[in-house]
């Protein structure tokens, strides 16, 4: 099954023009090169309401897969992940658990990400880092699993986990 899909960029300089989003494009076209359809792109900046409202409107038109990029470090103004607690629903911490394995075998940082990752009706976000290198490292770990979890998120009935 082909999933929609939109990528959300969370960035004061990006927002402001001060800085050109390479992560934001680099998502969107392993997205496509997946299957996915790129139906939203955005970027905001690193405040509460503008990222929430960001993702409430893609959980409002039923994109499937949403992925943030930004705002998931140490900063005072890194403040994506409780953006994204604060709208889903259920939690999905092997999604950010299974990323941050994956950059501590790349560098000991990997373990400072605080992304998170949650469903809201039919909709799965992932909070992934803001530079294109670890952005691109992060999905590409989880997008198998991801269009397993997808498939059963849309799914009609129980779940076939069999392997």
């Amino acid at each position: 099954m082909k999933y929609t899909a939109a990528v959300i960029t969370v960035s004061d300089k990006g927002y402001r023009g001060e800085r050109q989003d390479t992560s934001g494009p680099s998502l969107c076209r392993i997205l496509e090169e997946h299957g996915y359809e790129v139906v939203r792109r955005e970027l905001v900046p690193d405040d509460m309401e503008p990222i929430r409202q960001a993702l409430l409107a893609c959980c409002e038109q039923k994109i499937a897969l949403v992925l943030t990029t930004g705002g998931t470090g140490f900063s005072p103004r890194d403040i994506t992940p409780e953006a994204t607690l604060s709208v889903v629903e259920r939690l999905t911490p092997g999604i950010p658990e299974a990323m941050r394995a994956e950059s501590m075998k790349i560098t000991p940082r990997g373990c400072l990400s605080r992304s998170a990752a949650g469903i809201r009706g039919r909709t799965l976000i992932v909070n992934l880092p803001g530079s294109e290198k670890a952005s691109r490292e992060n999905i590409l770990a989880v997008l198998d699993p991801i269009a397993h979890g997808l498939d059963i998120l849309h799914s009609e009935g129980s779940a076939n986990c069999g392997g």
